[in-house]
């Protein structure tokens, strides 16, 4: 895939990049590893200054890097606004919260004794040069929540960027920049994904962080599991919505469109399988496929489109494959399921009804604004269906019944569960998967965490 900025929205090459060569991906390395050896010495408060600094220029930046962010990519402007202004959130967070979420831990006096120590504790310390592999469905965020941790902790990053977003690639090494962080900090490499495993096997690369396709993941986890390095990796989702009986059905239904269709249906978090109780089963599908059939598909620039293009090509061909395949083999389209004319890689918002497992969609991940609509005849069946998936990222459940909250916590096969709306990501709360949707936590104290060296210090007596 070339490195280049693609229009979604009309399939028109703007700009495109040539890649990095060995000698530049060397100087940076090496840049990195240098930069590492003093950085890591720096105070918490020199870090949190430096970080609020990049938050204060995103504030500045948040109209054109938005704009940036939906020619690449395609999403509408005005979820685009969003997200970097949620990247600045989280930059604030993280400056002002480091130094006690990596404060020195010391275990109980007495378990401290019994060890024959007289003093224990136990000290976060950087482990240095991190790889970021990062996508597009939301090329900022994506990166700025393993950015801001990681550089607060006192490692430094080195990001490998999709290649259809270089243009936002490159402005976050500029941000870093214009905040002030010494030069290797924080570092793009404009490389294909061909680079990634040579520079994987690096010595100086120390750990890595993935968001993206499986098979993306098990590329970087077979290479980092070779040379022995530390990985956290954040892969697919198929996430269930569930209604049951008690549910406010009709805010069921609203939260469930948004819950489908953020950034055009292309977010691993995004509720993809709706799961009904029978009883409420009708009413539901009624109020979400009209809700779904309201929104409007355009032009992402456009501040009143609710659903822009999908970002490549090769993404609505795969998506068509799946509500085909879905189709022939028995499936009902309430609504959607037809490519427009025109130019540009739109899909219409579309519901699926009559799922079965034979069905590809059943397994797979549907990366784009189709949702599929499956009835249950009790709880039991509905934590059936939702498990019945190689994913386990996150799901959501609508339910105003105590008991059936603990069964569901109990019994949901996904890294979180989100009651009576919909799922998403916020800086206090840790965020990841289980299965195939991957494995470690990104975001609040877990997060921060996960690229560093857990130390035991002790003090003989």
């Amino acid at each position: 895939m070339p490195i280049a900025t693609v229009n979604p929205a009309n399939g028109e090459t703007l700009k495109t990049y040539e890649a990095m060569g060995d000698e530049e991906i060397e100087r940076r390395l090496q840049l990195a590893e240098a930069t590492f050896r003093t950085y890591r010495e720096s105070t918490f408060v020199d870090r949190s200054r430096l970080l609020i600094q990049a938050a204060n220029h995103l504030d500045e930046d948040r109209e054109d890097i938005a704009r940036v962010m939906t020619t690449e990519m395609g999403k509408p402007v005005k979820q685009a606004r969003a997200e970097a202004a949620k990247c600045a959130k989280a930059m604030r967070w993280y400056a002002e919260r480091a130094e006690s979420l990596l404060a020195d831990e010391e275990p109980a006096e007495a378990d401290v004794r019994d060890s024959g120590a007289a003093r224990a504790l136990v000290r976060y310390r950087p482990l240095g040069p991190v790889l970021a592999v990062m996508p597009w469905n939301f090329p900022l965020w994506q990166v700025i929540r393993f950015a801001a941790p990681a550089l607060m902790a006192g490692n430094v990053g080195l990001l490998k960027h999709a290649s259809n977003v270089p243009q936002t690639a490159l402005y976050l090494e500029d941000l870093f920049h214009r905040a002030g962080y010494p030069e290797g900090c924080f570092q793009t490499l404009l490389i294909g994904s061909g680079a990634v495993d040579e520079i994987l096997r690096d010595e100086r690369i120390r750990a890595a962080t993935l968001t993206g396709s499986e098979p993306a993941g098990r590329a970087v986890a077979s290479t980092s599991g070779e040379m022995i390095k530390k990985t956290v990796l954040e892969l697919g989702g198929s996430d269930p919505y569930i209604v049951m009986p008690s549910a406010d059905i009709d805010r069921a239904a609203q939260v469930a469109v948004t819950a489908r269709v953020q950034n055009n249906g292309q977010s691993c978090i995004a509720a993809k399988r709706f799961i009904v109780h029978t009883d409420v089963y009708d009413a539901f599908t009624e109020r979400f496929t009209e809700g779904m059939r309201a929104l409007r598909t355009g032009d992402p620039m456009d501040e009143e489109t609710d659903v822009g293009p999908l970002a490549t090509e090769q993404g609505r061909a795969d998506l068509e494959e799946l509500v085909d395949d879905a189709r022939r083999s028995g499936a009902t389209v309430l609504c959607g399921g037809e490519r427009p004319e025109g130019d540009g890689w739109y899909y219409p918002p579309s519901v699926l009804a009559g799922i079965t497992r034979e069905m590809r969609i059943h397994r797979e991940e549907a990366f784009g604004p189709v949702a599929t609509v499956y009835r249950a005849g009790d709880l039991d069946e509905a934590v059936l269906i939702a498990n019945d998936s190689p994913f386990g990222l996150s799901s959501n459940v609508w339910t105003r019944d105590e008991a059936e909250t603990d069964r569901f916590v109990r019994d949901l096969e996904a890294g979180g569960v989100f009651f009576n709306g919909m799922t998403a990501s916020h800086p206090a709360l840790p965020f990841g998967g289980i299965k195939r949707s991957g494995y470690g936590r990104e975001l609040s104290g877990h997060g921060i965490r996960e690229f560093c060296n857990i130390t035991t210090v002790w003090h003989g007596q």
